[in-house]
């Protein structure tokens, strides 16, 4: 089947309604045969490779697998995948690069929304959010008995007096837009330093260093560590790291016996980073005091017995770190656009470069 249907339009798939404000974008260009999953889900994969034959581009979501079998399926026609999300384990590179087809994807968009969401799952997770929330759905709360140190949980903030000798200490594996704008946030809270880790491959750079420490004034110091170093001496670790095979289980049994036990771990990157059944001995143990997780690995086959759910101080959210209108928005409009530009050559508005993936 050829991309060009005897109209003379180019074939392009949606696996999902992108609403009012983003489809009219696709709708109304008339250079385009537009094929779009009618369902509010997830595409069916049957669905999908009856449709993608012949398409100059294809629109997909996290959960579309696109591998060998779609791209035969697709043919030579095929020009873009846009996949409307800042990850893309669910692309195969490779097989993209050898075949010459451009890979569109929505970083920056998402960023504020997930450091907002960060910051909240580490103060979540340090003041009991879970249990103490879960107390009172259950009707509880009349029956609890009020003492001095209940639902307490570590202070992740300082008093702003000059007597001050506490230090709060942030850490961060991975040190990108994310995890900058994490540490923005909590500036106001009175964290004192910051550590960070980023490709072990690459020289750590003092003069680099130095300018963090500038650029996020008023905190004392932002050094590049290693891991022993970043997991013994943070306060709350941010999880912001790429996923992939290089990253897997970064957080493991080890990192986590070396961190405090008043240490918070927080992860809203990808759930491969950490090894749940570590986690959760971690804090059935009390190795660290609480976790935060937007993302859990296995996601979203993640039930009521999942060891990490059954934990009471483990927050447990589904992934939701873009979900805000505006987020969402953007990220949609950044897809549908860099569907338009692959296809009818128009430019794109953020491509991922495939040179040396194959």
């Amino acid at each position: 089947m050829s991309s060009q249907p005897a109209s003379g339009r180019t074939k392009v798939v949606v696996t999902r309604d992108l609403g009012p404000d983003v489809m009219p974008l696709l709708q109304e260009r008339s250079e385009l045969d537009l094929v779009v999953w009618p369902e509010n889900r997830a595409c069916d994969r049957g669905w999908l490779l009856e449709h993608i034959p012949g398409a100059g581009g294809v629109l997909l979501m996290l959960s579309d697998k696109v591998n060998e079998e779609l791209l035969d399926k697709a043919g030579p026609s095929l020009k873009v995948v846009s996949t409307m999300s800042v990850g893309y384990e669910h692309v195969d590179l490779a097989l993209l690069a050898k075949r010459n087809v451009r890979l569109g994807y929505t970083p920056d968009v998402l960023t504020d929304a997930v450091a907002d969401i960060s910051v909240m799952l580490a103060f979540m997770a340090s003041r009991n959010a879970k249990g103490t929330t879960s107390l009172v759905s259950r009707g509880d709360w009349p029956n609890a008995t009020w003492s001095p140190f209940a639902f307490c949980g570590p202070q992740l903030s300082l008093a702003s007096s000059p007597s001050q000798t506490r230090t709060l200490t942030a850490g961060f594996l991975g040190f990108g837009r994310i995890a900058q704008a994490t540490l923005r946030r909590l500036l106001p809270f009175g964290f004192t330093h910051a550590l960070y880790s980023s490709n072990p491959s690459s020289t750590p750079s003092p003069s680099q260093d130095s300018a963090y420490t500038k650029d996020f004034h008023p905190i004392q110091s932002v050094r590049r560590v290693d891991y022993d170093t970043l997991a013994k001496e943070s306060d709350v670790v941010f999880v912001l790291a790429p996923g992939g095979e290089k990253t897997y289980h970064l957080v493991n049994e080890g990192f986590l016996r070396k961190m405090k036990k008043t240490a918070v771990l927080v992860n809203t990157a990808r759930g491969t980073l950490v090894d749940s059944d570590a986690l959760a001995k971690a804090l059935r143990e009390g190795w660290i005091w609480a976790a935060g997780l937007d993302v859990v690995e296995g996601e979203p086959n993640v039930t009521p017995d999942h060891p990490l759910v059954k934990e009471p101080r483990c927050v447990v959210l589904p992934h939701i770190g873009s979900a805000t209108f505006e987020t969402r928005l953007g990220m949609a409009t950044c897809a549908a656009r860099n569907l338009l530009g692959g296809v009818l050559g128009e430019g794109m508005q953020a491509e991922l470069d495939l040179k040396g993936r194959t």
